[in-house]
This record gives C-alpha cells, structure tokens and sequence, in this order.
C-alpha cells in the first residue's frame, strides 16, 4: 500500500485547482451566481450518479441545513432522493429521463441545476441540462478534466483538473464546500 502516494496525489490536483486563476474564477462566478438565485427566491437542485450523487446530496444539505453557523434554511435539493420516483421513471421510461423530467417539473427560470459528473458524459444530467436551459434554468457542470459533453450545455464548468475519478471527487466536494462557505456568508453576514 502507498497510502502517502494516494495523499501527495490528492493534493497535487488542489494544488493545480488554486494555481489556476480561471478555474478560481468560474467558481467564484458560480458561487455569486447561487446567491443571485437565492436573493431572488429561486431554487438550486443538483444531480449526479454513484459516487457524485452522494456529493449532490452533500452539497444539497449543505446548503438547506447549515454549513458553518445557524441561518434561515436555503432551497437546495438533490433530484435523486425520491426512489420511488427515480425507480418508476427510470422503469417506465428510461434511466436517462430520471432527472429531466424531474427538472422539467420544477425548474423554474433563474433557479440553478448543478450536474456532478466525473467523466462528464452522464446521459441523464445532460438531458437534464437541455431540459433545464430550455426553461431558463442556470446549467452548472462539476466534472474532470475534458468537462465531457455536458460543457457544451453548461453554462459554467467547474473541471477538475484530473483524469483520475477518486481524485476528482475528492476536489468535487472541496470546491462545493467553497460555494457552500461564501454563499452562507455574503447571505448570512456575520
């Protein structure tokens, strides 16, 4: 085991992350465009599968319970948490309409739909995506380093800068912690 290798690994894609200035940008362009959402009652949903489902969820909470301190809840939701609803779409219809449909019922203009995806090819958040857009919802696209097809329909992306699907995880959660830290704090300042 190189458990040391795995860390010095881990570290090395944050370390590109904060040296790379448009990368920062688009996060920061990200994070005011969430609190522009929220200032105006809007709604940020988030989708992903597997692994990057549990961080849509993550995030999701993050946000509608409390990241660092006690404030008004935030309309934040991870679209995959009703399995019933996920299992009778995905049987009746397709896999790949679980989160388009889902955003066609909900998405509502100026509220955002972040997709989580490492590879960034995910069928059903690109679906999603040119349901969203059509409806005036903000297309934001967490992924690795090609951005994969969802770049095309996004209208931010956040691209780790990794081939490396752990690696990109592990920097996926970080830069949510970032947007969940200063939207908490320019909507609730201390």
């Amino acid at each position: 085991m190189d458990i040391k290798r795995i860390i010095t690994d881990s570290i090395s894609v944050k370390q590109t992350i904060a040296q790379d200035k448009q990368l920062l940008k688009t996060v920061e362009d990200t994070t005011n465009a969430v609190v522009n959402t929220y200032n105006n009652q809007g709604a940020v949903y988030f989708c992903g599968n597997g692994g990057s489902a549990a961080d849509a969820q993550h995030i999701a909470a993050e946000l509608s319970g409390r990241f660092y301190y006690d404030r008004d809840p935030l309309f934040a939701e991870a679209l995959h948490v009703n399995t019933s609803y996920l299992t009778a779409v995905a049987n009746d219809y397709s896999y790949d309409e679980v989160y388009a449909r889902l955003i066609k019922a909900k998405g509502r203009k100026g509220d955002i739909l972040f997709g989580i995806s490492t590879s960034g090819n995910s069928e059903n958040i690109i679906r999603a995506f040119k349901v969203a857009r059509a409806q005036g919802v903000i297309c934001i696209a967490m992924t690795g380093e090609t951005g994969g097809k969802m770049k095309e329909y996004a209208d931010y992306l956040i691209n780790v800068p990794s081939k490396d699907t752990p690696r990109i995880q592990e920097s996926h959660i970080m830069l949510g912690h970032i947007i969940c830290e200063f939207v908490e704090s320019q909507l609730f300042p201390r």
